[in-house]
Parts: C-alpha cells; structure tokens; sequence
C-alpha cells in the first residue's frame, strides 16, 4: 500500500473527563474541514504516554479520523517524563481496570462531542494497551475494537508479574463491538495458545472478529523505535487497521 498524502491537520494536548469526572491531560489531532467522521481512542503503551503514541494519533488524523490518547499516568506523574511516569504506574501497580474504563469513556464522550463526529468510535491499543482496548469494549458502547498484541486477555498472569491484572475471559462476553487482532508468532505474552483461547471464545460467543498472525515478528513489532520493530508484520497490520475503521468508523 502506497502511504496516504499528509493531510491538513490539528494536534494539541488538552484536558478531558475522566474517570471520576476527573480533569487529565490528553493528546489529540483532527484532520481540518468539517466532513462527519469517525473517531479512534489511542490507549498507549506500558512505556507511557510517549512521542510515539503521539505520533500514532496523528496518523489517524492523516487517515481522516478525530483521534485522541488519554495520559493514563496523568495522575501518578502529573507532568513527568515518560519514562518517570510509567515509572511511578508500574510500583503502583498499573492502571486499575475501573479506571481505565472512566478515562476511556472520557476520550469516546469527548469525541462524540464534536461537531465533526459521525457518533463512531473504536478503541486501539498495543501491549498493555491492546488488553485495555478490548476491555473498554467489554464495558462501553463502541464500534470498534483493535488489540495489537495485548497480553493477559486470556491466559494466567505470571505470579512476579509487575502489573496488577487478570484475564478477561469473564468479562468478554459483553464484547459486542468487531475486534481486529494483531499478534507476532514469536510473542510469548501474548503467546499462540493464548491468542487461540481468545479466537475460540470470541467464536463461541458470536463476537465478529479477525486476526492476523505474522510469523517471526515478536511481541512489539509495530514500534519503530525498538530492536522487536518488523517492518513487514507492521506494514501489514496497518492495512489491516486502515480497512478495518473505514469498514466500522464509516470512513
């Protein structure tokens, strides 16, 4: 696929609600004009609320979506780099569940505001990401959901694993929205079996989903900055995404 013209767009960072009706900071790009479009929640990765989430939010805008990534660490690290602020969320535990739900339904509401919006929303994420997209969508209203290589959406949690989760295979029965999943072959969390476990249950229940899986590429392969980088399994998987949303999203 040929890389789409650069288009016209707005980014900023902002203040939204959030969970609790708290006020956290966010990041958001729109394409300009005001044709009706979809829009996509960006859910960064462990690593934190980063240039590179940054930077795939305005890729959305480039596709012609209203995009937006909540800071989930806002609270933790008000301010701090990155890396400090993932710092701070990962003693702590990560992000509970319940309130990544709130800060996710902020960034939909948000969206849906917009005199732009066409009422469509999906969710993405990657790593830690990926599992809070599908959970999101167990528990809100949206179109669409993306989990590139989330781990723990099914499976045991190591017992010395630093994040406080669990599965979610009790909650994927109310996943109503379509899912896209992206996994690397190689990946150890998620691993096949466990990518398997999910397909079989989104099957069973009547979930319409699709997955891709891509052999060699790890866990990671979608970011550029990392040794896990796999251009080709990256390249292809925004095919995938990009098809997706203008099935689901109406672009």
């Amino acid at each position: 696929m040929s890389t789409p013209p650069l288009a016209d767009l707005t980014a900023t960072t902002l203040t939204i609600t959030g969970h609790d009706g708290d006020e956290i900071e966010a990041y958001t790009a729109r394409p300009h004009g005001d044709a009706r479009r979809g829009g996509v929640v960006v859910i960064h990765h462990m690593p934190g609320y980063d240039r590179e989430s940054k930077e795939i939010v305005r890729r959305f805008a480039e596709l012609g979506y209203d995009a937006i990534c909540p800071n989930l660490y806002h609270r933790e690290a008000p301010g701090a780099s990155p890396d400090d602020a993932a710092a701070v969320a990962r003693a702590q535990g990560g992000v509970p569940d319940e309130r990544l739900i709130g800060e996710v339904a902020g960034a939909a509401a948000w969206l849906r505001a917009l005199p732009t919006s066409n009422g469509k929303v999906g969710t993405i994420g990657y790593c830690s990401g990926g599992r809070q997209s599908v959970l999101a969508g167990t528990a809100l209203d949206v179109d669409a959901v993306v989990d590139c290589y989330g781990a723990f959406v099914t499976g045991d949690v190591p017992e010395d694993f630093p994040l406080k989760v669990t599965n979610l295979v009790d909650r994927l029965g109310g996943l109503k929205a379509p899912v896209l999943g992206l996994f690397g072959n190689e990946d150890r969390f998620p691993g096949p079996v466990q990518v398997d476990e999910f397909e079989a249950i989104l099957t069973g229940q009547g979930t319409p989903y699709e997955f891709h899986r891509y052999e060699g590429a790890g866990h990671a392969f979608f970011a550029v900055n990392r040794p896990s980088y796999n251009a080709a399994a990256a390249n292809d998987g925004w095919e995938r995404i990009e098809a997706f949303y203008g099935t689901h999203l109406g672009n």
